[in-house]
């Protein structure tokens, strides 16, 4: 008699919901057409702010910085990311810790 492994009985598991998953969302997909339709899902900036702005007697105006020009928000994020990044690197061992050092304090009671 064999007997079979946890592993095995989680990885299949796991197998049969991704294979659930994607039937759903096939299944799903023609409904999806119903939603893409354009111009009927307005955004935030038009369907409330501009509203309100237009109660209280503003009027839309550009902004400073437009963001829509080709890819302006694309090197905004690429700055946003890269900045974050060399903080993230140079404050390392803070982040993470050096785990050595926390068990050797923890031995002698110097936390």
């Amino acid at each position: 008699m064999k007997i079979q492994s946890s592993k095995f009985k989680v990885q299949s598991f796991g197998v049969i919901f991704l294979l659930f998953f994607v039937l759903i969302c096939y299944l799903l997909l023609p409904f999806t057409a119903v939603f893409a339709e354009e111009g009927k899902w307005t955004g935030v900036d038009e369907s409330v702010i501009e509203k309100f702005a237009k109660e209280h007697g503003r009027e839309a105006r550009e902004p400073f910085i437009n963001t829509d020009q080709g890819d302006l928000l694309l090197f905004v994020f690429l700055l946003a990311g890269s900045v974050g990044g060399f903080v993230a690197g140079y404050y390392w061992k803070e982040l993470i810790g050096n785990k050595r050092q926390k068990v050797k304090n923890k031995e002698y009671g110097n936390i």
